[in-house]
């Protein structure tokens, strides 16, 4: 009992301050401090989003975003991993890679928007281009820097028990590099959506971020504040999927 208790108290108490803070906006708002022109109440932002749930546009918006998001993740994703992996391996692949992937690291992917645009126009490959290379460089250096972490004892003593090959990787070294690589899948969630904001406010039809454009347009600050805070609540929830599979994952270490 008091275990669950204490379970139940655990996971409120990350959500005091969100919750205190949507309380203060609400009541800022309906005492008239803060104008509705320059950020609207919490109820007319939930009301906006309830008006468009009922035409259907919300989430059409929601799934065109989501889809760009979790394509882009994947794509960037597994070629950063499967680089990691292999420069963190094999000292040849390191030796011919790693510089160059360090130095396209260091320039920052949302500066590239212009080059992309002519290189792909303003459809769906240009956004999801831009998210797979933001989610690319965190995976690829925190597989990397885990591969490279393992405990070298470890690996010799593998070897003496005499595993080798993908049982040496599977015993011994991926799971030695895990943590580390669930940190960079964390990192690169986050800037999956930073990502995905910019594209779709810059060249878009469709999405959160061209709802919001949209909004502006029309002077819908309720809307604008809504995508927003959707914007938040994918970021959290995306946060939370990492954490669960990292709690699960990582059992054995505690």
């Amino acid at each position: 009992m008091k275990r669950t208790k204490k379970t139940f108290v655990s996971q409120i108490i990350p959500w005091a301050i969100p919750l205190f803070l949507l309380v203060l906006w609400q009541l800022l708002a309906q005492m008239g401090l803060i104008p509705g022109t320059i950020l609207p109440a919490p109820t007319e932002v939930f009301l906006a989003g309830v008006e468009l749930s009922k035409t259907g546009e919300l989430m059409e918006h929601i799934s065109i975003s989501l889809w760009r998001a979790l394509a882009g993740f994947l794509i960037g994703g597994i070629v950063g991993f499967v680089l990691g992996l292999f420069n963190g391996i094999f000292r040849s692949s390191e030796l011919l890679f790693d510089t160059s992937v360090q130095m396209l690291r260091n320039i920052p992917h949302l500066a590239l928007i212009p080059l992309v645009i002519m290189w792909f126009g303003i459809g769906e490959t240009s956004k999801i281009f831009l998210v797979a290379l933001g989610v690319l460089f965190p995976v690829y250096i925190n597989t990397y820097h885990g591969i490279k972490s393992v405990d070298k004892g470890l690996i010799e003593m593998g070897r003496a028990y005499g595993l080798k090959g993908p049982s040496l990787f599977f015993n011994i070294i991926f799971p030695g590099a895990l943590s580390s690589i669930l940190v960079g899948v964390r990192f690169s969630l986050g800037v999956m959506w930073l990502t995905l904001i910019v594209a779709e406010t810059i060249s878009a039809h469709s999405g959160i971020g061209f709802m919001a454009m949209n909004a502006r347009e029309f002077m819908q600050m309720d809307v604008i504040v809504l995508s927003i805070v959707i914007y938040a609540l994918f970021g959290k929830l995306s946060d939370m999927i990492a954490r669960f599979f990292e709690d699960r994952w990582l059992q054995w270490k505690s």
